[in-house]
């Protein structure tokens, strides 16, 4: 198993169908810049042949009737693939926002769980304070400073 497949998103992406790849595929590809600048020279030449290249015998002249037929199907499948690739999107985004949910639950229930042996803890060590005899000397002496122990004093 790859880096990549271990992820969330690389389980995803490989449990892909191919209609899905294919408009995910598609998708990007109508949404650059690359696909505007073709389908717009594409539609120049369609002009440019059947205006001055077969002036006379053109298959589709002036008001480019076939062209119009033609854009408005690839409008009709953008349309729907388009739609496709959204679908898709909104099921990726609920997936990883239920998925985003599941950790944050975890992450709470692991905090709460800390917090609980983090109380334990404190309340042990009060107990402890409290046990201990209380001596007469305090802890600071008079510069502030907590007293450092000498060699053979057993207090901290």
């Amino acid at each position: 198993m790859s880096e990549h497949d271990k992820t969330w998103h690389g389980q995803h992406l490989a449990g892909l169908s191919k209609g899905e790849r294919a408009a995910d595929y598609l998708r990007n590809g109508m949404g650059s810049w690359t696909f505007v600048g073709c389908f717009v020279l594409a539609m120049v030449v369609w002009a440019a042949i059947n205006s001055y290249l077969l002036a006379g015998n053109a298959w589709d002249p002036y008001p480019f009737i076939l062209l119009n037929l033609f854009l408005s199907m690839l409008a009709g499948l953008q349309g729907a693939i388009l739609l496709i690739a959204a679908k898709r999107q909104d099921a990726i985004a609920a997936a990883m926002a239920q998925h985003d949910f599941d950790t944050d639950v975890q992450a709470k229930a692991e905090i709460d769980r800390l917090m609980a042996i983090n109380s334990e803890q404190l309340e042990l060590l009060g107990r402890l304070l409290a046990a201990l005899p209380q001596s007469g000397v305090s802890e600071e002496d008079n510069d502030g400073e907590k007293p450092t122990p000498t060699r053979g004093d057993p207090s901290p």
